[in-house]
């Protein structure tokens, strides 16, 4: 599995890490120049949680912004919390 959230679709992106040299010209300098680019990587905050997925609970992969959007619904914690089935007298 990639690193993608399955509920948003965020995923990694690519990007540049600028470099600057000079004075800026609000503090009187001639202003800043870009003197390197290197690439790097945007990784989103993708969190294994188990959830209910058309109504089992499944581990998936989710970003914390589904979680903090309440796209996540996660299973109950005690199983307790169920109906037992009561056996059919007879």
């Amino acid at each position: 599995m990639s690193r993608e959230c399955a509920f948003t679709g965020r995923r990694t992106t690519t990007g540049n890490s600028l470099k600057y040299r000079g004075k800026a010209k609000y503090l009187g300098g001639v202003g800043k120049k870009i003197t390197g680019k290197t690439k790097r990587k945007f990784r989103p905050n993708i969190q294994t949680v188990t959830a209910v997925v058309d109504g089992k609970a499944t581990r998936v992969k989710v970003s914390a912004k589904a979680i903090r959007m309440g796209l996540v619904v996660k299973p109950l914690k005690r199983k307790f919390a169920y109906k037992a089935e009561t056996p059919a007298e007879a």
